[in-house]
């Protein structure tokens, strides 16, 4: 079972980072210009890294089988859920710069740093190599589809902007080298490690810093938003449940208990980077983030609790 004390320590220092970066920008340490460029260093420097970092892995025969399983796991969660966030946002009343927003909150999770965290208390190294695995089409998905809903006008796609930017190059390069026995020089994959880790800490300092721009009465008043609630519970409970089919297949429980814990992870501070990058309700956006990022203090544990009594029985069924 995952420890509470760990758990709490992980939740405990997002906080503090996106409060320090909302101290940042309260007292001017990072103005609205450097904000812009805090975004750019995001997409173009420390994302870029980690999904290189994260590919440079060896892949044995033993991991074929759990391979597949967890690339078909991680395709059926990111269609499925991007059907169902279509289908909200379409029967939605909201303006132009939130739909994407709102869509974004419940398709794309913190599957780096929490997610990361949590599969090594669960299996150590073993459970670092399938979230890698998993990750692989949720990366080419964030970077890819994500873009798209931020920049679709009008039903016209700017593939360029989906297809040719440093997240989708990245993982090419990841992917290629994940099964050619190559792997990076010491001192490169340090380099990549470096500042691949750089990633969450100025992502959530961003998030703090959009947030200190936010009035405390307009913060309350933006969590009666029932849009975010319906976004969080979608994101937090629900798509984690969509791989209850795998339950009854053949799929290894430690396999299906990664994919299950890490499909239920709070919204991805990517989508704030979005928001600056390409436009968007930054208010909305940074609010989700925070709101799901405290009620997986809770989820979490249930989804993990759920998982290890109800997937047992059945798979024996």
């Amino acid at each position: 079972m995952i420890s509470s004390s760990v758990f709490f320590q992980e939740m405990l220092t997002l906080y503090c980072i996106a409060i320090l970066g909302w101290v940042a920008r309260k007292r001017n340490i990072l103005g609205k210009e450097s904000i812009s460029v805090l975004t750019q260093v995001l997409l173009y420097i420390t994302l870029p890294a980690l999904i290189l970092h994260s590919l440079n892995i060896e892949l044995s025969l033993s991991f074929i089988e759990d391979f597949i399983w967890l690339i078909a796991m991680s395709a059926y969660v990111c269609i499925i859920s991007a059907i169902i966030a279509s289908y909200f946002g379409k029967k939605t009343q909201l303006p132009t710069e939130q739909r994407p927003v709102y869509e974004s909150l419940m398709i794309f999770g913190n599957q780096g740093y929490i997610g990361y965290a949590i599969s090594y208390i669960l299996l150590e190294e073993k459970g670092i190599i399938y979230l890698t695995i998993f990750n692989i089409c949720y990366l080419v998905f964030i970077w890819a589809y994500g873009i798209h809903l931020f920049t679709r006008k009008k039903g016209e796609i700017n593939w360029r902007a989906v297809l040719v930017n440093p997240g989708i190059v990245s993982t090419s390069v990841g992917l290629i080298l994940l099964f050619l026995p190559f792997r990076w020089p010491m001192f490169l994959a340090e380099t990549l490690k470096t500042v691949g880790e750089m990633t969450v800490p100025l992502s959530m300092i961003l998030v703090g810093a959009l947030i200190a721009n936010v009035k405390m009465k307009t913060f309350f008043l933006s969590l009666k938003n029932g849009y975010l609630w319906t976004s969080s519970l979608l994101r937090l409970l629900f798509f984690p449940l969509l791989l209850l089919p795998f339950a009854v297949l053949s799929v290894p429980f430690p396999v299906l208990l990664i994919a299950f814990i890490v499909s239920g992870m709070p919204s991805a501070p990517t989508i704030c980077i979005y928001v600056q990058k390409y436009g968007g309700d930054s208010l909305l956006a940074s609010l989700g983030v925070l709101l799901t990022t405290a009620l997986s203090i809770i989820t979490i544990p249930l989804i993990y609790l759920f998982i290890t009594h109800v997937s047992p029985f059945l798979a024996s069924h």
